[in-house]
């Protein structure tokens, strides 16, 4: 993930509506034990479940009847903490791009210049590890922007801030004097599509062929490298334009 300056607003799970009536908790729902800390553990609970069975039958196919028996809490008392499959879904990415954040805040290395190859390999590992310590969620945030166009409007909102750092970073390493292929908001699109879709084929496999599967570093050292050559050439360290 890359370095920004906050998080913005909108990206905690999306607050349900009131529950229907007949949705209150039923006879699987534990006992209280105080209103917050139960309905945090609802919450929790059913985000937990929900990455496992969308690991397992995938996001279209799962029923929100399927999460909450997973979870062991009432089909009903689902509807007390989201509106739906969708908002489970945003909030399950909420939750990673805010973990990320937390990660930029405590580890981002102080220099932006990504034509220095350890500060590029550190972003391309810190979403390597997001994408496979959070694989059920990436995949299904794929299925559902592909069939829910307020979906893929939500998911852009959500991705923009990740987006407008690495277009910074880009924007630092343009004014230094290198090259860019492109405009630095179009190559950040670029780049990152191509570290999302070579980690999709690596850790999850399917439609993009029968490339052998590295070992994490190795595959890490490959993004790093072509990466890199595709930002300031074959040259790590090449001097910028001018420069003496």
């Amino acid at each position: 993930m890359a370095q920004r300056k906050s998080a913005p607003a909108g990206r905690g799970a999306t607050p349900a509506d009131p529950a229907p009536a007949g949705r209150g908790a039923g006879p699987t729902d534990p006992p209280p034990a105080g209103r917050k800390e139960q309905a945090a553990a609802t919450a929790a609970a059913l985000k937990a479940a929900a990455v496992r069975v969308f690991d397992e039958r995938g996001y279209l196919n799962t029923k929100i009847t399927e999460i909450t028996a997973a979870a062991g809490r009432s089909a009903g008392s689902f509807y007390n903490h989201f509106t739906g499959k969708e908002a489970l879904l945003e909030a399950l990415l909420a939750d990673m791009l805010t973990a990320g954040d937390e990660r930029v805040d405590r580890e981002h290395p102080y220099d932006h210049d990504l034509s220095d190859r350890e500060v590029l390999r550190w972003h391309v590992a810190g979403f390597w590890a997001a994408f496979r310590d959070n694989k059920a969620v990436f995949v299904a945030v794929t299925q559902a922007a592909l069939i829910d166009e307020h979906f893929g409007a939500r998911l852009a909102e959500l991705m923009s801030p990740d987006q407008g750092a690495m277009r910074q970073h880009l924007e630092l390493l343009a004014d230094k004097g290198y090259p860019l292929p492109g405009e630095p908001a179009a190559v950040a699109v670029a780049l990152t599509g191509m570290w999302y879709q070579f980690a999709y084929q690596q850790l999850v496999g399917g439609f993009l062929g029968t490339a052998p599967v590295l070992p994490e570093e190795a595959a890490i050292d490959l993004l790093t490298e072509f990466s890199l050559r595709g930002l300031i050439g074959c040259r790590h360290r090449t001097k910028p334009a001018g420069s003496a």
